[in-house]
C-alpha cells in the first residue's frame, strides 16, 4: 500500500493583501429589505435587474447551433473589437482602431489586469471613492499604496443621473 505525504499548504505572503468582495455582503442586505417592501436598485455585483431579451437568448441559442462553442480570440471577436471601435470612436469623438478594444468577462479582471501591469511597489493609485472595491484591494495586494478620493455627492448624484439615463 502506497504511503500518503500530507503536507500543509503555504500560500504566498502577498495573500494577506489581498482584500474581500463585500458586494455579495452588500447584496444580501439588499435582498433583505427588499423583503420588507422597499425598493432597492441593485448596483452591488453588476446583475442586470431584468431578463435577457429574447432576441438575445434566440442569438445565442443560434450560435450554439452553428458551432460557435469553442474558444474565442483572447482580445475578443473582431468583428465585436471592431463594432465597439466604432461605436466609442463615434460617441466619445475620438479616433479608437479595433486593436485598441479588448473585450473581457467583466469588469474586474481587466482592472486586476491594468493595476498588475501598471503598478509596482509602493507606487500610489488614487482611486474613486464610492468605488469597485476592486481598486483598493488590487493595489495593496500588488505593493501599491491605495489612496480614495471621495467623490462629492453631487459628483456623484450626477454621474448617477447620467449613467442610469435610459
Amino acid at each position: 500500500m502506497a504511503q500518503s505525504i500530507q503536507r500543509k499548504l503555504q500560500l504566498a505572503r502577498r495573500m494577506s493583501r489581498l482584500g474581500t468582495e463585500t458586494a455579495f455582503e452588500v447584496l444580501a442586505k439588499a435582498q433583505a429589505l427588499e423583503r420588507q417592501g422597499k425598493s432597492i436598485i441593485h448596483l452591488e455585483i453588476g446583475e442586470p435587474d431584468f431578463a435577457t431579451p429574447p432576441h438575445i437568448v434566440e442569438a445565442a441559442v443560434d450560435a450554439l447551433h452553428k458551432g460557435w462553442t469553442h474558444y474565442g480570440p483572447s482580445a475578443g471577436l473582431p468583428d465585436l473589437r471592431q463594432a465597439i471601435a466604432a461605436y466609442v470612436s463615434h460617441t466619445r469623438k475620438i479616433e479608437i482602431s479595433p486593436e485598441e478594444v479588448v473585450v473581457t468577462p467583466g469588469g474586474k479582471p481587466i482592472i486586476f489586469f491594468s493595476i498588475l501591469a501598471l503598478i509596482d511597489e509602493g507606487d500610489e493609485v488614487i482611486y474613486p471613492d464610492p468605488g469597485f472595491p476592486t481598486y483598493e484591494s488590487m493595489t495593496r495586494y500588488v505593493g501599491g499604496t491605495a489612496v480614495p478620493s471621495v467623490c462629492a455627492r453631487s459628483a456623484t448624484s450626477r454621474w448617477m443621473s447620467m449613467s442610469w439615463h435610459r
